[in-house]
């Protein structure tokens, strides 16, 4: 383990703002817009392996960085509770200057939702996984985009249904045909504060997390303890902590407002989870189904800031994993 905020609706001004100060201001490649089917599954039903959910007609940004036929390699985006913006869109723009496939799914419209910063039970937290995983499928049936070659990034509660999705019993549930499986996973800021039957045994590809340990919206400490037992099971899997980084440090269109008080987004920093039988996730202090709307442990009032420190260690961190893990041309 290394050691070193909102869901909000983001300007587009923030854009060029951000690579002057990265130091890459390039264009970036035009946004082809994919239609992607998935399904939407409870919890239970992901966890139980049922696939009768309701099916559902996604979209995502596909970003390809210049004509040519040769292929490439990619990295689905998942975003956060308050949809994808630009925040995603400047990593996608990261990425592509490395030669790399951005392709950003949109979880949320395609299901008739606009956030759940206030109201985190309109969707199930392992749905965006499932979307994950048809994602891949789609993308390694691409003429341009290398299927060995295809990693998975998220934020928040996309980092969660990143971390998730590297189970190999859901992979082995819900995964695409064929065999085809993410190269690399990168959570940032990812709720680790469920612990679900056989957690430990995750995919043998890399993985790589990023947090902040003043984040009081998704509190570090599950994450730290998450991956120890990953790691005593031989697992490749670093957590990168910032100190006195607050949830979504890497949001730079946050510079200069300091800390941001979400007064009325729910927060599960005070629960313990855990799957019990049949896929019901369960309050281990109480023993009771947990539902974000009513469980006594679910509070309201996060903080979000952005740090520009952690924020560029971060960038350097993802762009060498990236380099190192997908080989990029």
């Amino acid at each position: 383990m290394t050691s070193r905020g909102a869901h909000w609706i983001l300007s587009n001004a923030s854009i060029c703002l951000f690579f002057v100060c990265s130091g890459t201001a390039q264009a970036q490649p035009p946004a082809e817009t994919i239609s992607l089917a998935s399904t939407t599954l409870t919890d239970q039903q992901v966890l139980t392996g049922r696939k009768n959910g309701n099916p559902v007609t996604l979209t995502g940004e596909l970003r390809i960085p210049g004509p040519g036929s040769d292929r490439l390699a990619a990295v689905i985006l998942l975003h956060g509770s308050g949809g994808p913006g630009v925040r995603e869109r400047d990593w996608s723009q990261q990425l592509n200057a490395m030669g790399v496939v951005a392709f950003m799914v949109n979880s949320f419209s395609g299901r008739g939702i606009a956030s759940t910063v206030n109201d985190q039970d309109q969707l199930g937290r392992l749905a965006m996984a499932i979307d994950a995983y048809r994602a891949l499928e789609l993308l390694s049936k691409h003429p341009r985009i290398d299927p060995a070659r295809i990693a998975l990034m998220g934020f928040s509660r996309g980092g969660q249904a990143v971390l998730y999705s590297g189970l190999k019993r859901l992979y082995r549930m819900h995964g695409p045909a064929g065999g085809v499986e993410f190269a690399a996973y990168i959570t940032f800021y990812a709720n680790c504060g469920t612990r679900y039957v056989d957690d430990h045994d995750i995919t043998d590809k890399p993985v790589r997390m990023f947090h902040g340990s003043a984040d009081d919206y998704v509190p570090v400490a599950p994450c730290r303890s998450y991956v120890e037992r990953l790691r005593a099971n031989g697992k490749d899997v670093t957590l990168t902590e910032y100190a006195g980084a607050h949830h979504v440090f890497d949001g730079v269109t946050l510079r200069g407002q300091g800390f941001i008080k979400l007064a009325q987004a729910q927060t599960t920093r005070r629960c313990d989870l855990a799957e019990a039988t049949d896929g019901k996730i369960i309050n281990r202090q109480t023993g009771q189904p947990f539902t974000t709307g009513g469980d006594p442990c679910v509070e309201r009032g996060t903080t979000i800031a952005y740090n520009p420190e952690a924020h560029a260690d971060a960038l350097r961190a993802v762009r060498e994993f990236v380099a190192a893990t997908l080989k990029p041309k």
